[in-house]
C-alpha cells in the first residue's frame, strides 16, 4: 500500500454535500450524552457562583487565603487556563503556515478551545482580587487619583498581554469561520438562516473574496504566533521577576511556554475523544489524525521534561541555598504526594503515547488525556504553593491546600468552559467544512498523480524489459528458437 494511501487522514471519496450535511446535522442532533455533559457543566458553573457570591459577602478569609499565601489556587488556575489557550495557536496558527493537512478537520474546535480558555482564566484575576470593582486599577488610563498605573508590575503586562491575545484570537476564530457561516446560511431556515447571513458578512466566494480571505487568514495566523509566545512569557514574568526562592529562574518563560503547550495538546486530545463521540464524528475526527496529535504530544511532553530536569539539575547543582531547599521540600515535604503526582503525570504517562495500538483506542486515550491534564494543573500548583509555604521570611511559612470555596470556583471554571464550548458547537460548526472538502481535494490529487506515477513506471519497465528481449515481448521465442 502507498505511502499516501497509509497516511491519509481522511476519506477522500466523501462527497461535499455529504460533508455539509453530516456537520449540519451534528449541529442539530447530538447523542444523549450531550445533554447529561450540559448538565453537569451548568452545575458545577452554578455551585461557583454560590461559592463566588459568599466569598464577596465574607472576604476572602472565606478563601483560606492568609498573608503568606496571598497567592494560591487562584493564580495556579490562572495559569492552567491561559496555558490551554495555546493548543489552538499552534494547530490554528503554526501548524496552518508549515501546511500541516492533518489539522483541517480538528483546528476549528482547537480554535474555540483557545478563546474559551482565555474568557475562563480573564475571571480569576477577579476573582483572586477580592475587592472586583477595583479591577480598574490596573488599566491604562489617567483615573481621577491623578496616577497611572505601574506600568513596570507583571501584573499590569498579564492585562495587555491578555486583553490582546483573547480579542486577536476571537477575531482569528469569526474570521476563519465565514466561508461556513454562508454555507450555513443556504442550507438551514427560520433563526439559523438570519443569524448565519448576518455572520457571513456577505459572503459569495468569488475569487477576490477567496484572495482577500486567504492573506488576512495568513496575516492574523503570522500575528497570533509572536502573541501566544509573548503572553506565556509575560504570565511566567509575573514570578521570574520576584525573588522568591524557585520563582527568581531565568528559564521560566520557555518552561511556561512547553507546558502551554503541552496541556493545550492533552485538551484537544479529550475534546477529541467527546466530539467523536457526542456529534458521531468518526468520519471527520479519524484514528490516524488522533495518532498524529498524540505524536505531536508526546514531542512537546519531552521538551517539558527536558526543562523539568534542567531546572532541577541547575538547582540541585546550584549554590542558591534556599532554592535548593524548596526543591527538597517538594519532593519530601507536606506537598510531595502532590509533587509525584506531577511527576507521574506528566512524565511517565506520556511514553504511553509510544504504542502504536495504545494511540488508536480511544477510551485509552480520553483517560491519558485526563491524566496530562490533571500532571499539568498540579504542576502549576507545585509552582505556587511549595514557594509560599518556604519562603525567604520564617514568618511566611505555612503549609495552605484549597478551602472549599476555592475548589467550587475552580471546579466552576471547567464547568463554565464546558457549557461555552457545547453551546458553541451547538451553533456552529466544530468542523471546517470548506478546509475538509479541500482536504478532499488535495488527496485525490495526490492519489491520482502517484497511481499516474505508478503506470509511468510500469510502462518505462516494460519498455526496458523489451529492450533487453531484443524487440520481443517477455516470453515470445525468437527466431533461434522457432
Amino acid at each position: 500500500m502507498s505511502q499516501v494511501i497509509e497516511d491519509k487522514v481522511i476519506d477522500e471519496k466523501l462527497e461535499w454535500s455529504r460533508i455539509n450535511a453530516d456537520v449540519i446535522a451534528s449541529m442539530q442532533a447530538p447523542r444523549k450524552a450531550y445533554w447529561i455533559t450540559v448538565f453537569v457543566c451548568l452545575t458545577m458553573f452554578l455551585c461557583a457562583i454560590a461559592a463566588e457570591i459568599y466569598q464577596y459577602k465574607m472576604g476572602l478569609g472565606a478563601a483560606g487565603l492568609n498573608n503568606p499565601h496571598m497567592w494560591d489556587m487562584y493564580i495556579a488556575t490562572f495559569v492552567f487556563w491561559i496555558g490551554m489557550s495555546h493548543a489552538g495557536t499552534l494547530l490554528s496558527a503554526i501548524l496552518h503556515i508549515i501546511h500541516a493537512q492533518w489539522r483541517k478537520p480538528i483546528y476549528r474546535f482547537a480554535e474555540a478551545m483557545t478563546t474559551f480558555s482565555l474568557m475562563t482564566a480573564g475571571f480569576f484575576p477577579m476573582i483572586h482580587l477580592g475587592r472586583v470593582w477595583n479591577l480598574y486599577w490596573v488599566l491604562p488610563y489617567v483615573s481621577d487619583r491623578g496616577i497611572w498605573p505601574n506600568f513596570r508590575s507583571p501584573l499590569v503586562w498579564d492585562a495587555f498581554a491578555i486583553s490582546t491575545y483573547l480579542s486577536s484570537s476571537a477575531l482569528f476564530l469569526f474570521i476563519g469561520m465565514i466561508p461556513d457561516m454562508a454555507i450555513l446560511r443556504d442550507h438551514t431556515t427560520g433563526w439559523r438562516k438570519k443569524l448565519y447571513g448576518i455572520l457571513c458578512l456577505g459572503w459569495r466566494g468569488d475569487d477576490r473574496q477567496w484572495r482577500n480571505f486567504r492573506r488576512t487568514y495568513m496575516l492574523l495566523a503570522c500575528f497570533l504566533i509572536p502573541l501566544a509566545i509573548s503572553v506565556h512569557s509575560i504570565v511566567s514574568s509575573d514570578f521570574a521577576m520576584s525573588i522568591m526562592p524557585g520563582w527568581h529562574v531565568t528559564t521560566f518563560p520557555p518552561y511556561f511556554v512547553a507546558g502551554a503547550l503541552y496541556s493545550g495538546c492533552a485538551a484537544i486530545m479529550t475534546l477529541f475523544v467527546c466530539l467523536r463521540y457526542f456529534f458521531r464524528m468518526e468520519e471527520y475526527m479519524t484514528l490516524n489524525i488522533m495518532e498524529k496529535t498524540t505524536k505531536l504530544t508526546f514531542a512537546i511532553a519531552m521538551v517539558w521534561t527536558y526543562l523539568n530536569l534542567i531546572e532541577f539539575s541547575a538547582t540541585w547543582y546550584g549554590h542558591n541555598i534556599y532554592d535548593k531547599e524548596v526543591l527538597i521540600a517538594k519532593a519530601t515535604g507536606p506537598y510531595a504526594g502532590v509533587f509525584w503526582t506531577m511527576i507521574f503525570c506528566g512524565m511517565v504517562v506520556p511514553f504511553t503515547l509510544c504504542f502504536q495500538k495504545l494511540r488508536r483506542h480511544m477510551p485509552t486515550m480520553f483517560v491519558i488525556s485526563i491524566l496530562l491534564n490533571l500532571g499539568m494543573y498540579v504542576e502549576r500548583w507545585m509552582i505556587v504553593a511549595p514557594t509560599l509555604a518556604q519562603a525567604h521570611s520564617p514568618h511566611q511559612w505555612d503549609v495552605l491546600w484549597g478551602s472549599v470555596i476555592q475548589w467550587a470556583i475552580v471546579f466552576g471554571s471547567f464547568g463554565w468552559f464546558g457549557l461555552l464550548f457545547l453551546v458553541f458547537v451547538k451553533l456552529f460548526p466544530c468542523v471546517s467544512m470548506y478546509e475538509v472538502k479541500e482536504l478532499c481535494f488535495h488527496l485525490k490529487h495526490e492519489i491520482h498523480e502517484e497511481e499516474l506515477a505508478k503506470k509511468h513506471a510500469a510502462t518505462k519497465a516494460a519498455g526496458k524489459a523489451e529492450e533487453g528481449s531484443g524487440g520481443r515481448a517477455p516470453g515470445t521465442p525468437g527466431l533461434e528458437g522457432a
